[in-house]
């Protein structure tokens, strides 16, 4: 049995590695996108505006509820989620950061596209 050698990356590492795994699926990019649209939103409206089963988004909800992307509270027998803004501004400086580090001009690369090794 392989076990992961998680210990041997930085936090940051391992939170944009589990953020893009969560988003790695298309149902959650698109319950993201619903709630960033409305705000708020009720378990039974995700699953009325999404071709998936009211399991299924639940499923997705947990997922994402997991990773403290989104927020859950109970009213009464519903559960209204929220995107965790906070986390997601965060996420998305890491994610910018990592970017504009791996598509910076490297002097092996003279043309800015592949490899010239």
């Amino acid at each position: 049995m392989t076990y992961a050698k998680t210990t041997a990356f930085t936090a940051e590492q391992q939170q944009l590695a589990r953020v893009a795994k969560a988003l790695a699926h298309p149902a959650r990019v698109a319950i993201i996108q619903l709630l960033a649209s409305k705000k708020t939103c009720i378990s039974g409206d995700i699953a009325a505006e999404l071709p998936l089963s009211r399991t299924t988004v639940s499923q997705h909800l947990q997922e994402l509820k997991a990773l403290d992307l989104i927020h859950g509270e109970i009213d009464g027998l519903t559960v209204c989620y929220c995107l965790n803004t906070a986390l997601l501004r965060q996420v998305q400086e890491q994610f910018a950061a990592f970017f504009a580090e791996a598509s910076a001009d490297v002097a092996c690369r003279p043309e800015g596209d592949g490899c010239a090794c």
